[in-house]
């Protein structure tokens, strides 16, 4: 790597010639404030918040698109920079809605921790401040243009990485706002809602949907029977929400703040991802014997499915016609538990807590409703109920590990990864190996599709039965892989896609860490790890071997891909307009 020698603020450095001012001012742990700037995500240099001076430049410049090159001279905190960067902050405070105590990012905005470090005590202008309407007829998302800021954060994520593109710009100078062509609703475009605009944005324009109401209505209705299900991903990072590192395992004290917040029974929806792999492992074995819709394309992800619906109808046949986890967990506790608790399904509440603002979307479907009512009544995300455990007065980091209640909390290594992209794959092989081979087999990790390359490719030999397998997360990457095969470029037999970049891990419901600290760390590998120990640290690591799914199909559903389980376990997708 070449290297160049540079000076920032007197001090000098060697850093990477491909460096910015503001990578190479971050490595010697000098801070340069930023708002539009996200990185692999928003560097445009347009807040001009993260101006410094160079020496022979005549004015300022912005750091996080100024390239460093051999002998450079950068100071970062003149009184001319700082003076200017507090005049561009009060601008913007200017034109904001500046209710902090009630907004959903209160102390967890990058705006308010900056005026707070640029020491902005009072705002020398004052903005029109126009009120404009609230977009929130979306199942998932909420979008407030009072609260933003024009940073394009959340349209660069939405058109460049999730190649969606239903936000942008409109309208020019003091008229500019962010929003949806000819200002439709979120509701009203092909919308994923993925919610990575959520997790982009620094501060509180864009939101989910709040259920939190409706769990505690549920709750306190004694005519209920409330129990909640957690996703894998919720485990890894729920714990962020209350001080604990990134890529912290929570799961036990998870459950234990769920009991204690008045659920009748805390399952785990690693349970139902283990009874997604006997599904659709037994679906990929009988389209390779048919040769029939290929490639199997995962369906565990609802982003990904709307995305497909909007823009790839043509590949609808090549999904596999399997719910997502959460929504066969649903479906088998209004069905299954319901029959063995002799409780009336209508009065059985499913929670789901979820990475995901997408799966708000996904129980809403009229397709979801095995037994006459929702399969799962309300999702929640990993915020969301981390605002609840808060609101309750639970004492979260000092809450004793506890277990998830049985049989709906057996599950194995090969479940826990369906948090991480690679996982369902991963999970599905480790099955579909040994029933194909017909014995046990001890080599199950599947590293070819791990790690966080945006399309990963791989040829697995089965007992003489190649699968040719791709792994594919976040849209735009989707968009890649469906491109090639549409070209004719390539050929699969086994496709996992994920809705958001990294898998679930990094879901739009997931925990909200700042641009400052995303420049530090990958958030994707750090919660991914979290997924992989828990997987490591499993008795049973392959799902077939999991006792209570042994007993479901005993008991019940009688075999994979049967009579029953297609009635309870299995959908149907439709075109939906793309405009």
């Amino acid at each position: 790597m070449e290297m160049v020698n540079i000076t920032i603020n007197g001090q000098k450095l060697q850093v990477p010639k491909e460096y910015t001012i503001l990578q190479a001012a971050r490595s010697a742990n000098i801070d340069i404030p930023t708002l539009c700037y996200l990185k692999d995500v928003n560097e445009i240099g347009a807040c001009r918040m993260c101006v410094v001076e160079v020496k022979g430049a005549r004015s300022l410049q912005a750091a996080c698109v100024y390239p460093v090159s051999e002998g450079l001279e950068i100071k970062t905190n003149t009184p001319a920079v700082r003076e200017s960067r507090k005049v561009t902050l009060e601008l913007i405070l200017s034109n904001h809605d500046r209710k902090c105590l009630t907004c959903i990012r209160n102390r967890n905005c990058e705006l308010q921790k900056m005026a707070e470090d640029l020491n902005v005590q009072d705002i020398r202008f004052e903005g029109e401040n126009p009120q404009l309407p609230l977009d929130d007829l979306s199942p998932s998302i909420v979008r407030d243009p009072n609260k933003c800021i024009l940073c394009r954060r959340c349209v660069s994520v939405c058109k460049n990485v999730q190649t969606v593109s239903v936000i942008d710009a409109q309208e020019r100078g003091f008229k500019t706002i962010v929003a949806s062509a000819f200002n439709k609703t979120l509701n009203e475009v092909p919308c994923a809602m993925c919610g990575q605009c959520i997790v982009a944005c620094p501060v509180g324009a864009l939101r989910e949907k709040d259920d939190t109401d409706r769990v505690w209505a549920a709750l306190a209705d004694e005519t209920k029977h409330v129990v909640v299900q957690t996703a894998p991903a919720v485990r890894v990072a729920l714990g962020e929400e209350f001080g604990m590192p990134i890529g912290t395992r929570v799961t036990g004290k998870m459950a234990a703040a769920l009991r204690r917040l008045g659920f009748a029974k805390v399952f785990d929806t690693d349970t139902a991802a283990d009874l997604t792999i006997m599904e659709e492992g037994t679906e990929l074995l009988g389209r390779l014997k048919e040769g029939k819709n290929l490639p199997l394309i995962t369906s565990c992800s609802p982003g990904w499915i709307k995305f497909c619906e909007h823009n790839y109808p043509d590949f609808l046949d090549n999904l596999s016609s399997c719910k997502s986890p959460h929504e066969m967990f649903g479906a088998v506790i209004k069905s299954y538990y319901a029959e063995k608790e002799g409780i009336d399904p209508s009065n059985i509440y499913v929670v789901s807590v979820m990475p995901c603002t997408a799966k708000k979307f996904e129980s809403s479907r009229e397709e979801l409703a095995a037994t006459g009512t929702p399969d799962v009544d309300v999702v929640i995300t990993t915020r969301e109920l981390a605002r609840m455990i808060k609101e309750s007065g639970l004492d979260f980091v000092s809450l004793p590990d506890e277990s998830f209640d049985n049989p709906f909390g057996e599950a194995t290594g090969a479940a826990v990864i369906f948090g991480a992209t690679g996982g369902v794959m991963e999970a599905a092989l480790r099955t579909v190996a040994e029933i194909l081979a017909g014995k046990s087999i001890d080599n199950i990790e599947y590293n070819v599709v791990r790690g966080i390359e945006g399309v990963k490719e791989a040829t697995v030999e089965l007992s003489g039965v190649t699968v040719r397998a791709a792994v594919a997360h976040g849209l735009g990457n989707a968009r890649k892989l469906l491109d090639k095969i549409k070209a004719g470029e390539a050929q699969y037999e086994f496709i996992e896609v994920m809705g958001c970049p990294g898998g679930c891990v990094t879901g739009g419901g997931q925990p909200i860490q700042s641009a400052k600290v995303r420049m530090d760390i990958d958030l994707r590998a750090a919660r991914a790890k979290a997924i992989y120990d828990e997987d490591q640290s499993l008795a049973i690591r392959k799902s077939h071997e999991n006792p209570f799914i042994k007993k479901l199909y005993e008991e019940y559903l009688g075999e994979p891909c049967g009579h029953k389980s297609h009635k309870l376990l299995h959908t149907h997708y439709h075109k939906r307009e793309n405009y």
